[in-house]
């Protein structure tokens, strides 16, 4: 069994992805790790260079500027680095996300398992997003619990925004990929990251996602506006990988107590009564579990 692992990233260091942490993560685990490196304004290809390793390959891309269109430009990167993997599987980890070394045996096995089922074409992870300060995590059905970041790399997919796959069993026809869990998680640390960062970020990324209004202004991220009911105190332990990039705070993030709930946290609020009481999950999932 051949691993692949890939990824995009541009402008990683002044954006604040823990990227070097999360493509350490995972690598011991890997045949290849393929990144596609857009033109930055920082050292992020430097720093992906120096990544003492003969598994990373490396392709230099440029981003379509002209494309406004939800993201698609997401999809395309993510495309680039997929369709240049060689492996069995192919797996898909974003610059803020992070595997636990624990977690790393259970992963292969799934994989190793999984190889020959035509049944299962993607692989299902549980997300842990952490918001404010490496103590504090979301729980809402705003924030997905699980997703796929596996995929098997002999199947026809592709991710129209970057965030998802589907799968094409016929030319103009997608859906999403029959999938297995790994009872494995995924750290998220992209709401760790500064404000100013988290701003800076915002500010690039809108480009990619205003088809009919590329000037429109943008809410200035300020992380202490948030339903703290959604807020809960993470008590286990992260990953070796990403601990030094963690900041120190201790205990969970304070919010502003006199915060206004918006329309759409009021309607997570009511889901979220309703999922403890009857162990639904209200959140979205772009696969179809089969075991």
């Amino acid at each position: 069994m051949k691993i692949s692992a890939f990824t995009f990233i541009k402008n990683g260091e002044i954006l604040g992805y823990p990227f070097i942490e999360s493509i350490n993560s995972i690598l011991s685990i890997v045949d290849e790790f393929v990144i596609a490196v857009g033109k930055s304004e920082d050292n992020t290809l430097a720093r992906i260079k120096a990544i003492p390793s003969d598994k990373i390959r490396i392709i230099e891309t440029s981003w379509n500027d002209n494309m406004h269109d939800r993201g698609y430009v997401y999809g395309q990167q993510k495309m680039i680095a997929q369709f240049n993997c060689t492996g069995d599987w192919a797996f898909y980890l974003e610059g803020d996300e992070v595997v636990h070394e624990d977690d790393l045996p259970k992963i292969k096995a799934s994989m190793q398992a999984c190889l020959h089922d035509d049944n299962v074409e993607a692989l299902v992870f549980d997300y842990y997003h952490f918001y404010g300060n490496a103590n504090t995590y979301l729980d809402s059905p705003a924030w997905y619990k699980t997703e796929a970041r596996i995929i098997k790399n002999s199947i026809r997919s592709y991710a129209p925004d970057g965030l998802f796959w589907l799968v094409l069993d016929k030319n103009k026809t997608g859906r999403y990929p029959k999938a297995a869990h790994t009872q494995a998680k995924i750290y998220h640390y992209g709401w760790v990251r500064n404000e100013q960062q988290m701003n800076l970020k915002a500010q690039k990324v809108q480009t990619y996602w205003h088809k009919d209004n590329q000037s429109a202004s943008i809410d200035q991220v300020n992380y202490r506006e948030i339903d703290s009911t959604i807020l809960k105190l993470f008590t286990g332990v992260h990953p070796q990988a990403i601990k030094d990039w963690l900041p120190s705070e201790a205990g969970l993030f304070v919010t502003n107590p006199a915060y206004q709930l918006t329309k759409r946290e009021k309607k997570h609020r009511l889901l979220m009564r309703i999922e403890k009481i009857f162990g639904l999950n209200f959140t979205k999932s772009h696969y179809r579990l089969i075991k």
